[in-house]
């Protein structure tokens, strides 16, 4: 057939889009593992044309089977719950968790439009003291929070703390793995405070922070502060050790390269040790994250800050008929929030390094 002929040009042009169409899966695949979708990639290589039959395959391992045992979950939940009975009542199912979201969900949207009305009426008041020459008021919003505003608060709190952290120990980190000094100097601390629990820092911490930061009107709310320096104390061990085990772990021969092109301290971090051992460094920052998020929870519940902690604490000590089904609401969210939180660590581990951990 002549490279002329017009079937074999569409022919042609038809397989190279084809070809084109299957690069841009493949590209578009390791995004949807980072974000925890990698069931998309066969579904569009099979809506492709790309095997149909190993596709369905794909498709039944990646979504059937986490979707069927889900559903088994919640068919369990949902026949065992009624028959444990607690001072509050059986443990609520699926349907009356679901109910409780949707509530939670229409009360957070009825305070923010309370909040709204507030705010309106604020600036309209000042818009009229300014005209009658008189000075504008500063009126706080004094409502209760809604569940979205303590997730917010949680959420900001413990990236926060984990920033912190993650200044301190990479580090740290980095000295103790390119030392053996610093290794001997910072093991001891590491083994005596790493295994120490929040509950046992937050009152220590609480203590310093209320001595130290006076002032009513700084950037920083008290307890924001609490919880935060909280968490930084709790996660910044698994971002330490696994930083200095990455440093530790670069092959001899580049760091006899660097010798021999006589390379300063800061063009031997940044060029050599960092880009070698930053799988192991994002490892760390992922545990740290997960670490500092538990943390967190624990320390806001304790110290009644602000946040998802205090939220299930609050519940716990309403004793009402909804209590329970608002705090399974509150430990599914954590979780969610918790897998949410490991897929951006993972989004970012996957655009400065080419680990395929997961």
């Amino acid at each position: 057939m002549s490279t002329a002929d017009p079937d074999f040009n569409t022919v042609a042009a038809r397989e190279a889009r084809r070809e084109r169409l299957f690069t841009r899966i493949n590209s578009a695949d390791k995004w949807f593992q980072v974000i925890g979708l990698s069931w998309l990639t066969p579904i569009l290589k099979a809506a492709a044309g790309d095997n149909p039959k190993a596709q369905i395959g794909d498709i039944w391992r990646l979504l059937g089977v986490p979707l069927l045992a889900i559903v088994g979950f919640l068919m369990l939940w949902a026949a065992l719950a009624p028959t444990v009975q607690t001072s509050l009542g059986a443990i609520p199912g699926p349907a009356q968790v679901w109910s409780e979201a949707v509530n939670l969900h229409k009360d957070a949207q009825a305070k923010a439009e309370s909040r709204a009305k507030f705010e309106t009426q604020v600036a309209t008041l000042n818009e009229r003291r300014v005209e009658q020459g008189k000075e504008p008021v500063e009126r706080a919003y004094t409502g209760a929070p809604s569940y979205y505003s303590q997730i917010w608060t949680s959420i900001k709190t413990v990236f926060f703390g984990f920033l912190i952290a993650s200044a301190v120990a990479i580090p740290l980190g980095i000295a103790a793995g390119l030392s053996p000094t610093a290794n001997a100097a910072l093991n001891p601390v590491i083994q005596i405070f790493k295994p120490v629990s929040p509950l046992a820092w937050l009152p220590i911490v609480t203590m310093v922070v209320s001595a130290v930061y006076t002032n009513p009107d700084g950037l920083f709310a008290k307890s924001f502060l609490t919880s935060a320096i909280t968490v930084t104390l709790c996660s910044l061990w698994p971002t330490l050790i696994n930083t200095a085990l990455g440093v530790s772990s670069i092959d001899k021969d580049l760091v006899n390269v660097s010798k021999v092109l006589k390379m300063n301290t800061y063009t031997k971090i940044t060029k050599l040790v960092l880009p070698s051992a930053l799988p192991l460094i994002f490892t760390g920052l992922r545990l740290s994250l997960g670490v500092g998020w538990m943390v967190l929870i624990a320390a806001e519940m304790l110290a009644q800050n602000p946040g998802l902690g205090k939220f299930v604490w609050d519940e716990f000590q309403n004793g009402s008929s909804s209590s329970l089904a608002k705090i399974i609401v509150a430990v599914l969210t954590i979780g969610i929030i918790g897998f949410l939180l490991d897929r951006v660590m993972y989004a970012l581990q996957s655009l400065f390094t080419f680990t395929n951990n997961r």
